[in-house]
């Protein structure tokens, strides 16, 4: 009689056991996909800085570039304004010459 308990207990634990296996594959499993989706995360998150760094260079050379057509444009705006004036002073002398021309050459 005393012999019966001992294998029920040796039963119970080896079940204790299994269990206790089962649950750790199970554990390691997910740790497993775990670490995959942490690396995912980090590769992702690399090439998104990777991203971002080339967007930061590339809008910073944009602006630049930007920068200098603002100038060009309000240098050549200056130099046809400068040209404008120039022409205009250019037609009044033409029409002062064309004037004396008519009155002192009367027909």
């Amino acid at each position: 009689m005393t012999d019966a308990p001992f294998p029920n207990r040796i039963d119970r634990i080896e079940e204790i056991l299994l269990g206790v296996a089962e649950r750790q594959a199970a554990t390691q499993q997910q740790l497993n996909e775990l670490a995959n989706n942490v690396d995912r995360v980090l590769s992702r998150s690399a090439i998104l800085d990777d991203v971002l760094l080339e967007l930061r260079d590339s809008h910073e050379q944009h602006q630049r570039n930007f920068e200098e057509h603002q100038r060009n444009f309000e240098e050549h705006q200056r130099n046809f304004e400068e040209h404008q004036r120039t022409t205009n002073a250019a037609l009044q002398s033409l029409e002062s010459i064309l004037l004396q021309l008519i009155r002192n050459n009367p027909t």
